[in-house]
């Protein structure tokens, strides 16, 4: 993706909890020089080597068949449309016009697929584990009968992206005067979105 110079976000500790937060993404893998794309959740697992993005496809979804290991994953987090009229510097000289805030992350890496019935068990597991961590009944793959469980399993193939380059995209206007990104900051502190609220403390610091 493209990422303009004052907005690269390189912290891995950031990048990590962003898409721990967002969740839901997008894969990407090509196919007959063709890109495909599966819409879905997926989870960043550190470990020894760097990290690993985990998920799991419909068995129903061709891209699991890809004979290309290159693949990206993307998460876009909050965004919103930023009024020139927040600007400061519109009451100095107008010289301002409209833009589109967000957060962004990308992963780019070789992907593998498997359907081992243990390991896309334990997949299964980890990822609803995650999802269901807040709940006072968290949900288990446990809850349901062994055979529906398996049953579950043989519709899904299971893969793991290699982390071999991640970026992020903090477009958050930190190339503008903190008098600017004070007056965005105010401006979005009204939005209705609960997660563009919480982005107006890093649009005051540029973080």
């Amino acid at each position: 993706m493209y990422v303009p110079p004052h907005a690269r976000e390189e912290r891995l500790d950031v990048l990590h909890k962003a898409i721990a937060e967002i969740g839901f993404g997008t894969l990407c893998t090509v196919t007959n020089g063709a890109p495909v794309v599966t819409h879905l959740p997926m989870m960043l697992r550190p470990d020894a080597a760097g990290a690993t993005i985990i998920g799991h496809l419909s068995r129903a979804n061709e891209q699991w068949q890809t004979a290309n290991p290159a693949a990206l994953a993307t998460w876009v987090g909050p965004s919103f449309y930023v009024s020139p009229s927040w600007y400061a510097q519109k009451r100095l000289d107008g010289k301002v016009v409209p833009t589109y805030n967000y957060i962004a992350v990308e992963v780019r890496g070789a992907i593998t697929f498997f359907d081992d019935p243990k390991r896309l068990l334990a997949l299964v597991d980890t990822l609803t584990a995650k999802h269901e961590a807040d709940r006072p009944a968290p949900w288990s793959s446990a809850d349901a009968p062994p055979s529906y469980i398996e049953a579950q399993l043989r519709g899904i193939v299971g893969f793991e992206l290699s982390v071999a380059s991640i970026m992020g995209a903090w477009k958050l206007n930190r190339n503008k005067s903190e008098a600017d990104r004070n007056g965005v900051a105010d401006g979005i502190a009204s939005a209705a979105d609960s997660r563009v609220r919480e982005l107006a403390a890093r649009v005051r610091t540029g973080s």
